[in-house]
């Protein structure tokens, strides 16, 4: 549906950004951390997005790239944390300290967050220890299509999974195309890998 949108950044309020495109002012919701690494408003910026949409509610949500986008989507699988909590969630720590404070199982570091008890923080823990740590960091050589394997991440996949997948999927590639014609075959290859066909 949507992943991005591009333009004039207008106003940067708590928890919110307002951006123009194509005439229109849209309104979104977005943690503080990935406020503060937008550009200032009267600059042009990218906020990737997700719409959360229910009956009587439609809310977009903004983040500052796609990896941002993932983690917001893991934390809306833990039981008890929906989309207002996990904006909270990220706007209270740092991407770098939410991953290292779920793989070292530091509750203290997750409690130290504004509005998160102790049994939300172990559940997050349960649910997201080892899906959110990146794979550059986790291991430089893991795959040489971080952008692809953010996106196939983004969509639900594990991360260890589509970095495998894109390697099989570039092993199988016509040397003969380049460019972005090879990234939309690697794509298209890497997902047909992982839903086992």
């Amino acid at each position: 549906m949507f992943n991005s949108i591009r333009g004039t950044i207008t106003e940067k309020l708590k928890d919110t950004l307002w951006i123009v495109t194509g005439g229109i002012e849209w309104d979104i919701a977005v943690p503080a951390t990935d406020l503060a690494q937008l550009p200032e408003a009267g600059e042009t910026g990218q906020v990737f997005i997700w719409l959360y949409h229910k009956e009587d509610q439609m809310r977009l949500f903004g983040f500052c790239d796609m990896a941002r986008r993932a983690t917001f989507l893991e934390l809306l699988k833990v039981e008890g944390i929906g989309p207002k909590g996990a904006l909270k969630i990220m706007g209270g720590i740092t991407q770098e300290d939410l991953e290292t404070a779920l793989e070292t199982e530091d509750i203290g570091k997750l409690e130290g967050i504004p509005g998160l008890g102790k049994k939300t923080a172990q559940k997050m823990i349960l649910a997201l220890k080892g899906k959110l740590t990146p794979l550059s960091r986790a291991n430089p050589v893991s795959s040489p299509y971080g952008e692809l394997v953010e996106a196939l991440a983004g969509m639900g996949y594990d991360k260890r999974a589509a970095a495998e997948a894109l390697t099989k999927a570039a092993a199988g590639l016509s040397h003969d195309i380049s460019g972005v014609e090879q990234e939309k075959q690697l794509f298209k290859q890497a997902i047909l890998y992982l839903s086992g066909i």
